[in-house]
């Protein structure tokens, strides 16, 4: 399996088989991180059905996000865990981006149903089209940054796990299964932990379909609705870097970080 846009320090993960899959495959691996310690305080005084009616009305109060981003990515066999980290800006208007500074530096931009990932060490942009899978990547990648509640039932079944204070913050904590089977093969479950000051996402883990393996992504200096401008969008990369079209079938890139197996 192989797992695109985060590449662990020198590991180069396995690749997988299929054109759909590379796409969840592709989109869970820029995006996932280190597991943080959540104390349980009590049960939700919330019901599932509260949540996900805040989450509509806070969906429609989104407009951009800037936090800092770090992605774990643990294989259970060997008990290894490999760390990202960087900076994210996220705009409702479906732009993206991720600089990854740790260990090794990269780009991820998403303009629209264009992805880039400019690795500066070769010099090197692959780029990718998105416009075939766009509401598959949306799904993935905006997963609660504005994502409203009636959205995530359309995608996913829900299970409200428990009301916890996790890195100082009141959260909510979710389980998301997949309703369609092609992503279930790939991605068993999801799970979210969503501050109940902001609605944002404060932690997502995403568990594999027949391993033990995870992917955990943890944000934090998080702040709403900045006035992130134009220019943040615009490639960086120097003008001589060579620019290689990835294939339809080829692995997807994730801004997030998800499993890099591919659809069929």
């Amino acid at each position: 399996m192989r797992f695109f846009g985060w590449q662990d320090g020198t590991k180069t993960l396995a690749r997988g088989g299929g054109a759909r899959a590379a796409l969840l495959g592709g989109l869970l691996c820029l995006f996932c991180l280190l597991p943080a310690r959540a104390e349980v305080q009590r049960r939700s005084l919330l019901t599932l059905d509260d949540i996900l009616h805040q989450l509509d009305r806070e969906a429609r109060r989104f407009e951009s996000l800037v936090a800092k981003i770090e992605r774990t990515k643990v294989t259970a066999v060997v008990n290894d865990r490999s760390t990202e980290s960087g900076q994210i800006y996220v705009r409702r208007d479906a732009r993206m981006l991720i600089e990854i500074t740790h260990p090794a530096p990269r780009t991820v931009l998403r303009r629209g149903d264009q992805l880039f990932v400019f690795h500066p060490r070769t010099n090197r942009v692959d780029e990718y089209d998105l416009s075939k899978h766009r509401a598959l990547v949306d799904q993935f990648l905006l997963l609660g940054f504005g994502t409203g509640g009636s959205d995530l039932k359309k995608g996913y079944r829900i299970t409200l796990l428990d009301e916890q204070t996790l890195e100082g913050k009141r959260v909510v904590w979710l389980e998301l299964i997949p309703k369609a089977e092609a992503i279930r093969s790939q991605i068993a479950k999801i799970h979210l932990w969503i501050d109940l000051a902001t609605w944002l996402p404060v932690q997502q883990k995403f568990f594999e379909t027949g391993s033990d393996d995870y992917f955990e992504i943890r944000y934090s200096d998080v702040v709403r609705n900045a006035r992130i401008p134009d220019a943040q969008f615009r490639p960086r990369w120097p003008r001589n870097a060579t620019r290689i079209p990835q294939e339809p079938h080829s692995d997807l890139p994730t801004p997030h970080g998800f499993a890099g197996r591919r659809f069929r």
